[in-house]
């Protein structure tokens, strides 16, 4: 009788906190794309700072507008890290960008932004 009252004590407490723990994967996809706007927007400006035929000047203030669009999705980032560790390694990368030129992260930012926009954010 006593093991029957403590199932019934935990089998709601079980359940909460899957169904609570879903609702902060959801809530770390959202932050998770939220984050990949701003990755989306630099990567942009990135690539338009490439192009051949502007000026080095040009240039510059493009990189340097494409590396704050993508630290303004670092706050986005956390959140998701914190929801979620899974999504560390989008945090990890966008805050590599202050030593690592951007050019060389676009790979990983664009692979980590599809996964979070995919239909199952989890591949």
């Amino acid at each position: 009788m006593a093991r029957l009252k403590r199932l019934g004590i935990l089998a709601p407490l079980l359940a909460a906190g899957v169904l609570l723990s879903a609702c902060g994967t959801g809530s770390a996809v959202a932050q998770a794309r939220t984050a990949c706007e701003f990755v989306h927007r630099a990567l942009v400006l990135q690539a338009r700072s490439d192009v051949k035929g502007i000026s080095a000047a040009q240039s510059n203030a493009l990189q340097g507008q494409a590396m704050s669009e993508l630290l303004k999705g670092s706050s986005s980032a956390a959140a998701a890290t914190s929801s979620d560790g899974s999504w560390n390694p989008l945090m990890t990368t966008i805050s590599e960008a202050e030593r690592v030129p951007l050019h060389d992260l676009v790979p990983a930012l664009t692979r980590l932004c599809q996964v979070a926009n995919s239909s199952s954010p989890y591949l």
